[in-house]
């Protein structure tokens, strides 16, 4: 061998030396406490819950997950559940989101370099995209002291070890949170994850902790169905009054709030139980829950039975002055949803009226929203008995608003506008430009003229598009 290329070997090795020996590896904190530190027990636990979990069929794209964070023993077979739903997925980044139990600190910390370890093997951060996540000025760093003892997050990994193959994570404790930290992240991640469509977003939580059984099921049924709702604010009520418990709390409405962005429909409890299902102790006991969030359409049979709530609602209110009584158990109509209804008569708009927030659930905001255009809407009087006969009802139910970023982007028949400039608002639903053969100039200028504006007044506004499923007869 040439000296020189004794020379080349030898500088590659050193390289290789170096580069192992200065990745930063981060040591596992519960193995053999939490979970088993032996790999091939550990692979075996882990494999025998999976395949004790049902699978669990639901339509629609799964973009977050809800998970327990405790030793195997106690929650291990409620999180295979949700795991078991990953299984045969595209997903290579996942991030991890979970509450910090052992260090106080104001609001997030990202850890942003290299591996965290098991005894599967290295996990990989995905340092780039942990790296976008860091903002100092809004409160989120790259504190490595805060996952020393932390198990909320390392517990999840040996899951998605066993469930996916390639995959990279960003993982995300919460301390104390703010309102900066809170506005970054969920940006950023919604940015994240509307960009890639092979990321999804997990967040660590158990529920409510050391009270008697009966106690902690009805405490933790709230708390499951709030996120089955996808109702934040309901849930963030829940755990400031004590009527729920999460422990992970925080984490989950940061979740919730990037799902919404995302289009999320409704929750999925896919399994729940307690400590004392396990140990037979129900004196105290600690709740857990799978649950999977999920971005669906609306079923022909859901869309049906909107339009006949809605055309069954202005009849009774018009009628009668009565509002029907409805409850829903479908899981889809149930979840927070934001509507408008629209009245027509020979073929002229004659009530219009929907809130563009998902504020209650789908099917009583239809029920509220036609009460409000049949008797409400400031441009006409109330609907009479006479009218109905004649008049046509049709349903429209909002995706999330998303900022537009240039004009050009508008599609005409797909995209619904919501401008906002000063205290200056209106907005047109997707339908609207297409029935009046507006191109999109036209449907700008028409916008800012609704919103009280000089026709140009749409340059320099805040402009958002929306889609909508459009619920008609014969549609």
């Amino acid at each position: 061998m040439t000296k020189a290329r004794v020379l080349m070997t030898v500088t590659v090795v050193l390289a290789c030396c170096i580069a192992s020996c200065t990745e930063q590896i981060k040591e596992p904190s519960v193995a053999g406490s939490f979970y088993p530190a032996d790999g091939r027990v550990l692979r075996e636990t882990v494999s025998t819950m999976l395949d004790a979990a049902e699978t669990r069929p639901v339509e629609g794209k799964l973009v977050a997950l809800v998970s327990p964070h405790a030793g195997y023993e106690y929650s291990g077979q409620i999180a295979a559940f949700g795991y078991k739903q990953l299984r045969n997925r595209d997903i290579r980044t996942v991030v991890l989101i979970g509450p910090s139990h052992h260090l106080a600190f104001s609001g997030a910390s990202v850890y942003a370099r290299g591996s965290l370890k098991t005894p599967l093997g290295l996990v990989k951060i995905d340092e780039k995209l942990a790296a976008e996540m860091i903002n100092d000025a809004a409160g989120v760093s790259f504190l490595r002291e805060a996952y020393d003892k932390e198990h909320s997050i390392e517990v999840q990994l040996p899951f998605l070890q066993q469930v996916l193959t390639e995959f990279r994570v960003v993982p995300i404790l919460i301390g104390t949170p703010t309102k900066e930290s809170y506005v970054h992240l969920t940006a950023k991640l919604t940015d994240l994850l509307r960009r890639d469509n092979t990321a999804i977003i997990i967040a660590s939580s158990d529920l409510s902790h050391y009270h008697d059984y009966k106690t902690a099921v009805m405490m933790d049924r709230k708390v499951t169905a709030a996120v089955e709702r996808l109702a934040a604010d309901e849930l963030e009520r829940l755990i400031l009054s004590r009527e729920g418990e999460m422990c992970g709390g925080y984490p989950v409405l940061y979740t919730l709030a990037v799902a919404k962005n995302l289009g999320a429909t409704n929750g999925v409890l896919f399994q729940y139980a307690n400590s004392g299902d396990v140990t037979g102790d129900r004196a105290r006991v600690v709740g857990y829950a799978s649950i999977g969030i999920f971005r669906s359409g609306l079923t022909g049979q859901e869309k049906a039975l909107l339009l006949s709530l809605a055309k069954k609602t202005i009849n009774d209110f018009i009628s009668t002055g009565r509002i029907p009584e409805v409850e829903v158990q479908d899981r889809r109509l149930a979840a927070n949803g934001a509507t408008f209804v629209t009245i027509n008569r020979h073929g002229s708009l004659r009530g219009c009226i929907g809130n563009m927030q998902p504020v209650m659930p789908l099917y009583r905001s239809v029920i509220s929203n036609a009460v409000a255009a049949s008797s409400r809407d400031p441009r006409f009087q109330p609907l009479k008995k006479e009218e109905l006969k004649d008049m046509e009802v049709e349903v429209s139910v909002l995706s999330p608003f998303e900022p537009l970023r240039d004009v050009k982007d508008i599609r005409i028949g797909r995209h619904g506008l919501y401008l906002v400039k000063g205290q200056n608002t209106a907005v047109f639903l997707p339908q609207v430009p297409q029935e009046q053969g507006w191109d999109i100039t036209a449907y700008l200028e028409n916008l800012a003229t609704k919103a009280g504006l000089h026709k140009d007044g749409w340059k320099g506004a805040q402009l958002f598009t929306f889609t909508a499923e459009v619920i008609r007869e014969g549609s």
